[in-house]
């Protein structure tokens, strides 16, 4: 056989290289795509995900003197604050999350990986108000590319997410009455007043 001479043995090694590069990407992960995230997603900062801690101290603070409390976050602290918080699992169920403040939802997007398979997630969070004066986030959409979100991963992600932006509100529940709860140009606005 001569190498390269008569274009012969170029046409017999193009499937064996064909045949690699095959194998080579069947090592790799499989990406199913999914959603695309916003324009200008909001940056994590530790110093951002330490102000949500702050934003909710100095409402309760000023609360006990006016009877009212008022607290903004962005999308920049809470995109930070919920990097924290899943970064501190051993397997979180997100990975690089961005989070949209966005015409009365919160938009939640990141990376889901399962074995070999990874796949782009969109959450849309919806902020209720019960008759009482509870506030509650429900998971009105969630989608995993091509993949169906399951019915017990919807109700399991709802109360999680409610626990983390209700913030320390779930703890004084029956002190406070939530009045209003507006989310719009990236930031979550939440007022309620002392019972």
């Amino acid at each position: 056989m001569k190498p390269w001479t008569d274009g012969t043995t170029q046409w017999v090694a193009l499937p064996f290289l064909a045949l690699s590069l095959g194998a080579a990407s069947l090592a790799c992960r499989l990406n199913l795509g999914g959603p695309e995230r916003l324009p200008s997603p909001p940056e994590p900062s530790n110093a951002a995900a330490t102000e949500i801690a702050q934003s909710w101290t100095n409402a309760l603070t000023g609360a006990v003197v006016t009877g009212r409390l008022e607290v903004i976050l962005t999308e920049e602290q809470l995109t930070s604050a919920l990097s924290a918080r899943l970064a501190g699992d051993e397997n979180p169920f997100l990975q690089s999350p961005t989070v949209y403040l966005r015409d009365g939802t919160i938009q939640i997007y990141g990376l889901v990986q399962e074995g070999m398979i990874e796949a782009s997630v969109r959450l849309v969070i919806t902020p209720v108000l019960d008759s009482e004066g509870r506030l509650g986030f429900v998971l009105t959409s969630a989608d995993f590319g091509p993949v169906p979100a399951p019915e017990g991963l919807r109700a399991s992600l709802s109360g999680m997410l409610s626990e983390f932006l209700a913030g320390p509100m779930g703890t004084l529940a029956t002190g406070i009455r939530v009045t209003s709860v507006a989310v719009a140009d990236g930031e979550l606005a939440i007022v309620a007043e002392l019972r």
